[in-house]
């Protein structure tokens, strides 16, 4: 029953499942809490059960790469211990139902249909039907089950917290209906599916993958059916620094087309050379022909697809240092990353609200305090939201007060790399 569910938590029964998703006693006691409200939740939306499990997916955050995955590039990215959960069980109608704690409604799918549902583009049931639709279409089992979910991954954040979503149900899926057997990879290919074809948003691999795979990794988007993975053996809690995620609170709202516009540019870069992506051209021919890539992309082409091969060696770069322990070279090629993004990708404010530059600021703010020591970039999709920063231990506290000087308190994340993407917890 579920009361002897929220005991089994508090003694203690999943804390060594916890011990590797979550960082010291204290957080742990913290999430022992958090999934037992899931119980409750549970209780309170669908009555008793004896078959409770527990389920959680990172968010993640982008280290080096910005904005090459949607045109076959490379990136390196990390999954976060701030998590979306869930709290599942299986049923026998074939409805999947979701209630998330921090919203009212329920969404029900019925995993039987898997058509397309235009009224539900935008919305998170588009994202539960395209992950079943996903499932079936590589061949494998889906069924009812009732949820519940709770998230530490702040919409906005830039951190996936969409991509978190869909990793989660594609978790829970995996476990109560095909063993465990369907691999990380599969179930991020799975939710980008959803979010492409059913949600209806045109996104790259890379924020699913981290999420799903878990750790450092890096990941080359040359063949996007079947990435290459390579994870990256770094101790990060040891290297004297804190990973900061910085929230500028600025506005999404209207910049979809600014978005989509990067990878536009891209693609019409590569088109100048017969090609539907530029990992299918060669730097040295694209360098040799700016005035042919001008005519066809126009400037923000040229710069967007030299931004594109730089990065491509960044990632490698920084995922040499990293294997060599070499955290000071690696924090060199964070920076640069950044300030390529800034100059060459142009997506750390948009030209149609010239007076508003939060990512700007803070990365002009971060660059003043951490000069020689730390390291700071754009994070995720950019123009508004997030920018990320390695701080030195000595300097974390002084960071964050800076920072929630400019952008109020909470706004600074101080966290930790997470080892472990989609799983059950038990």
């Amino acid at each position: 029953m579920i009361e002897q569910c929220k005991q089994q938590i508090q003694s203690g029964a999943l804390s060594s499942a916890m011990k590797t998703l979550y960082f010291g006693d204290e957080a742990v006691a913290a999430q022992c809490a958090r999934y037992q409200s899931l119980c409750d939740l549970y209780q309170e939306t669908y009555g008793d059960t004896d078959a409770l499990r527990f389920f959680s997916a990172p968010g993640r955050t982008e280290v080096c790469g910005n904005h090459t995955d949607h045109n076959h590039g490379k990136v390196m990215a990390a999954a976060v211990d701030l998590d979306a959960v869930a709290a599942a069980c299986k049923t026998d109608d074939g409805v999947v139902s979701v209630k998330s704690y921090e919203y009212p409604k329920i969404d029900r799918v019925d995993s039987a249909d898997l058509s397309l549902h235009d009224d539900e583009t935008g919305h998170s049931q588009a994202l539960i039907r395209g992950v079943c639709a996903g499932f079936v279409k590589r061949g494998y089992k889906v069924g009812g089950f009732n949820c519940v979910t709770r998230t530490q991954v702040i919409s906005g954040s830039g951190l996936s917290s969409s991509a978190a979503f869909e990793v989660l149900v594609g978790t829970v899926m995996n476990y109560l209906y095909n063993d465990g057997k369907v691999s990380a990879v599969e179930i991020a290919q799975i939710a980008q599916y959803a979010e492409n074809a059913y949600f209806g948003k045109p996104c790259g691999l890379m924020d699913q993958m981290a999420c799903s795979v878990g750790g450092f990794v890096k990941i080359d988007f040359a063949d996007n059916e079947h990435p290459v993975i390579e994870p990256i053996d770094f101790d990060f809690g040891a290297c004297g620094h804190k990973l900061c995620i910085v929230d500028t609170r600025a506005d999404h709202a209207e910049l979809t087309d600014e978005y989509a516009a990067i990878r536009i540019d891209m693609e019409k870069a590569a088109s100048a050379f017969g090609k539907q992506a530029l990992r299918e051209v060669d730097e040295a021919d694209f360098r040799a022909n700016l005035p042919k890539v001008r005519a066809v992309a126009g400037d923000r082409g040229v710069l967007r697809g030299l931004h594109f091969f730089g990065e491509n060696k960044r990632v490698e770069q920084a995922a040499a240092a990293l294997e060599a322990g070499d955290f000071e070279t690696f924090k060199s090629v964070v920076t640069a990353s950044g300030y390529s993004s800034y100059m060459y990708n142009q997506n750390v404010f948009s030209a149609k609200m010239p007076l508003n530059q939060p990512v700007a600021v803070a990365l002009a703010a971060s660059a003043q305090y951490l000069e020689g020591r730390g390291a700071w970039r754009v994070h995720g999709g950019g123009f508004a939201g997030t920018i990320q920063a390695f701080v030195p231990d000595d300097m974390l506290d002084g960071y964050r007060a800076l920072m929630e000087s400019i952008f109020g308190q909470g706004s600074c994340y101080v966290l930790n790399i997470r080892p472990v993407g989609g799983t059950e917890v038990k």
